[in-house]
Parts: structure tokens; C-alpha cells; sequence
């Protein structure tokens, strides 16, 4: 990997951190049901080429941390033919924090795409 493309994969790494949580409450806020972890990371398109790339691996630590703020609550079913699933659902702290959150998303995109567009707000 040559230096551009290292480049370009640390600052996707660090942008990514950084919207991951607010990407997450979104796909819960959205859901009617309670999902398990795969069910969210087809949502948010884990590991694909464009867009949030988050590896099902790095999901995890990021719900139980929206779980720890009281943001996301979750419990364990059992299953007969597989291992026991967590179910995540937002609180509605967490519905709250969303509201907020994606307020504080636009306008950062806002001022960002006229920073980048060369039409500074």
C-alpha cells in the first residue's frame, strides 16, 4: 500500500469513528423491532467498498458503549439451532440523543460541504 492509500484508509478509519455511533442510533431509532447485531450491520452496509465501512467485529464495541450511556438497551434470547442472540432497541435517552446528534451531523455537513464547495457560510 503506497502512501495515498494509506492516507486515505486512516482518514476513512477516523471519519467513520466518528459518525458510527450516530449511524447506529439512526438504524435503531428507524427499526420498529429490536435487532441483533448482524441485522444492524446489513443496515448500515458492513464492509462495503463505499459509504460506513464497519466490520461486524467493530459493531460491537460501539453498541455496548451506546448500551453503557443508557442510550441502547439489549437482552438475550435463546435459540434451540444457534447460540443466544442480544437484541439491541434505543431508549428513549437514546432517541433523544439522535434528535440531537443528527442536528449537530447537518450542520457540521453543512459547513463542511460549503468549506470544500469554496462558499464558506
Amino acid at each position: 500500500m503506497d502512501d495515498k492509500e494509506s492516507t486515505i484508509k486512516k482518514f476513512q478509519k477516523e471519519l467513520n469513528s466518528g459518525i458510527a455511533s450516530l449511524v447506529l442510533l439512526g438504524v435503531m431509532a428507524n427499526s420498529t423491532e429490536p435487532l441483533y447485531g448482524y441485522q444492524i450491520a446489513r443496515q448500515i452496509g458492513a464492509g462495503q467498498k463505499e459509504g460506513l465501512s464497519m466490520k461486524q467485529g467493530a459493531l460491537y464495541p460501539v453498541l455496548r458503549s451506546l448500551e453503557n450511556s443508557a442510550l441502547l438497551q439489549s437482552h438475550v434470547e435463546p435459540s434451540i439451532s444457534a447460540p443466544p442472540r442480544r437484541y439491541y432497541q434505543i431508549t428513549p435517552a437514546g432517541k433523544a440523543a439522535y434528535q440531537e446528534w443528527k442536528k449537530v451531523w447537518e450542520q457540521t455537513r453543512d459547513y463542511v460541504d460549503a468549506t470544500l464547495k469554496g462558499t464558506q457560510p
